[in-house]
């Protein structure tokens, strides 16, 4: 699904969304546990699954959680450092591919269909003009070789995309979001991001992403080495960070993540790539976490470390590694499920059954 509506966004939006974070709605997530105590179930029995729904109702600040409309954001851009052998394909791919969104030739658009998702592909940065809906910051970014892949004022304003997006789906009706990517070259852009913010080795953080050779591997390492050399981001600004050695679709997705926080919104975690932006939202804006959902553990190296950097454990283990936001829809029909037995199931009292206690 595409339109051309303009966005919303003005000056102060990232600060204007930042400041908005609260807290989750404690006394809505005490509702849904007492909710879940009193089905007749042995307690906590349906595990992560009752935790999620707990968060959800946190989240939308009330017990009577509605997942009604679903909704994937893809965000699209190209990244100049494929110059540099990092990737098996060319990147004429990412148009293509996104373009395929519109049309469900994509796996995550055939995902959505199933999982009763709609799929919003949004052209943040691809190198040529397409059919996707236009959010364009840039044709691409630059090199991070050669100098920072982008402005400070376009990375804030690919956030101010996301952010807007947010608030835009919102007022559609939409009650969960998922975040998915595709821009060739982009696995080499989350490692330099996930090196940098968990000071991590560049080799330990870093993959085949879509297939390379032991060899494409090395040039890939080496160039996520070179860019943060010459870049020398700014540990204490990762806005700087996400400007000199990120991407587009990475400063949109965190933007999407904030955007999530500060409107009430859970924004569902796909795999690495997605995983550094929710990093970056929360070095951003640590509260920002707290209005996160993990969906899947990736198969990319450097998952696992993002995962614990976020304290989020997630629930699919399926070597999943596709992106496009395939791992978040998956967890959809399961939150579904959640929440199907959390507002159907009938209670002890209902059932004339003693209820569990909570045992010490």
């Amino acid at each position: 699904m595409s339109d051309d509506r303009e966005l919303d966004i003005h000056d102060g939006l990232l600060e204007e969304a930042v400041g908005g974070i609260r807290p989750l709605d404690k006394a809505a997530m005490d509702a849904a546990q007492a909710h879940w105590n009193a089905i007749a179930h042995p307690l906590h029995s349906l595990g992560k699954l009752e935790d999620l729904i707990i968060r959800i109702a946190g989240i939308q600040g009330t017990p009577r959680v509605s997942l009604s409309k679903k909704g994937l954001i893809t965000m699209c851009a190209d990244n100049g450092v494929v110059e540099e052998g990092v990737t098996q394909t060319g990147q004429e791919v990412t148009a293509q591919v996104a373009e395929n969104f519109l049309q469900e030739k994509a796996t995550a658009g055939i995902l959505c269909r199933k999982a009763g998702a709609d799929i919003f592909p949004i052209d943040i940065g691809i190198a040529r003009d397409t059919i996707v809906r236009n959010c364009k910051v840039s044709y691409g970014t630059k090199n991070m070789t050669k100098g920072p892949a982008m402005s400070r004022a376009d990375t804030v304003r690919a956030l101010e995309t996301g952010i807007a997006l947010v608030r835009e789906k919102k007022a559609d009706g939409y009650r969960i979001l998922a975040t998915g990517e595709m821009g060739i070259g982009n696995t080499t852009t989350s490692s330099a991001l996930a090196s940098f913010f968990l000071n991590q080795p560049v080799e330990k953080m870093t993959g085949r992403g879509a297939g390379l050779s032991s060899e494409g591997l090395q040039r890939k390492i080496n160039a996520i080495r070179r860019a943060i050399a010459l870049n020398r981001p700014d540990p204490d600004d990762p806005i700087d960070a996400l400007a000199k050695i990120g991407g587009l679709d990475i400063a949109g997705m965190a933007g999407v993540f904030l955007g999530g926080a500060s409107e009430g919104i859970p924004v569902v975690i796909d795999g690495f790539i997605s995983g550094v932006a929710a990093l970056t939202a929360s070095r951003i804006c640590p509260a920002s976490r707290d209005y996160m959902i993990a969906s899947h553990m990736s198969k990319e190296p450097a998952s696992g470390m993002i995962m614990d950097a976020l304290g989020m454990d997630p629930i699919l283990h399926a070597d999943m590694c596709l992106g496009e936001g395939t791992g978040a829809v998956v967890l959809f029909p399961v939150l579904d499920m959640a929440l199907e037995v959390y507002n159907r199931m009938s209670t002890f009292e209902e059932d004339d059954i003693e209820a569990y206690k909570e045992l010490k």
